[in-house]
């Protein structure tokens, strides 16, 4: 049976320390690349670089901020040094936040009464919207301007951003996220043309509906109980089910495979249990 031989590669993973990209972590790692976990909160990404070399693998975690190009830099002299190359960068920092979403999914009338406690779209703030847009779009840009110089520099490298079902078709009570992730597939349309001639390909993962610890309080109730939310995702979702983490491993592994893709550039994957398929009726 064929298998992803990632051997002598090098993969640097934002958002290491999460659900999905520990994930992705401990997948590449199987094939033989040596990763470097970056995190925000260095703790989260020790405890993924624990588990990979605990099993044989080879992983350094690094404390770092995706939306600071020096702390970016100072991270990749030190990855330069313990590794020698940077081949794979997956870019998987990003997220949400409560202060650029609604409390309703469609405007009414009440909502303009200016002692309505509702937060609607008229009193989000310019900082929300930025700090989800900085996370997402310059979560992507600032990692991939320092990351895939080595690649140019060293003769190619693979680049995986991960997109959003939000992408496709935004979804209710969260504006600025879904702008972000649609932001986050043109932007890696536009880099994937750019570096063409560099032999680095850039390509991304648009995950349907998976359980993360950002999203589990909206998709469940204190009693585990499935949400109003997680009822109509699920009556959307043609397979009736969340995604689970290791369903996302398949494309990961096409995507940096070179024999397997390598005419493979500019492409946002969906991961969705037939989500951007399905009509509704």
């Amino acid at each position: 049976m064929y298998k992803t031989d990632l051997t002598g590669k090098t993969a640097v993973v934002t958002g290491g320390g999460g659900v999905l990209c520990s994930e992705f972590s401990k997948a590449l790692a199987k094939c033989g690349a040596k990763i470097a976990v970056l995190d925000l909160y260095e703790e989260a990404a020790k405890a993924t670089a624990d588990e990979i070399n605990s099993s044989g693998g080879f992983a350094v975690p690094y404390g770092c901020d995706v939306l600071k190009r020096e702390s970016l830099t100072e991270v990749r002299e030190r990855i330069l040094s313990d590794f020698g190359r940077v081949d794979i960068l997956i870019n998987g920092a990003g997220g949400n936040s409560p202060k650029a979403t609604t409390d309703k999914e469609y405007l009414s009338p009440e909502d303009l009464n200016k002692d309505s406690e509702v937060k609607n779209f008229f009193n989000l703030t310019p900082e929300g919207f930025n700090f989800v847009f900085n996370l997402n779009i310059l979560g992507t840009l600032l990692p991939t301007q320092v990351f895939a110089e080595c690649m140019a520099e060293s003769g190619g490298g693979c680049v995986i951003n991960i997109s959003s079902m939000n992408a496709y078709r935004p979804l209710t009570k969260i504006p600025a996220y879904s702008a972000a992730k649609a932001g986050v597939s043109n932007l890696t349309m536009w880099l994937a043309v750019h570096f063409s001639k560099m032999n680095i390909r850039v390509n991304a993962i648009a995950p349907g509906f998976f359980v993360t610890k950002q999203n589990e309080a909206l998709l469940f109730d204190k009693e585990g109980n499935p949400t109003e939310r997680t009822q109509k995702i699920l009556a959307a979702t043609p397979m009736g089910r969340f995604g689970s983490s290791s369903e996302l491993i398949g494309v990961l592994l096409f995507l940096c495979d070179e024999q397997a893709s390598s005419f493979v550039n500019g492409v946002i994957i969906p991961v969705d249990g037939g989500f951007s398929a399905y009509s509704g009726v």
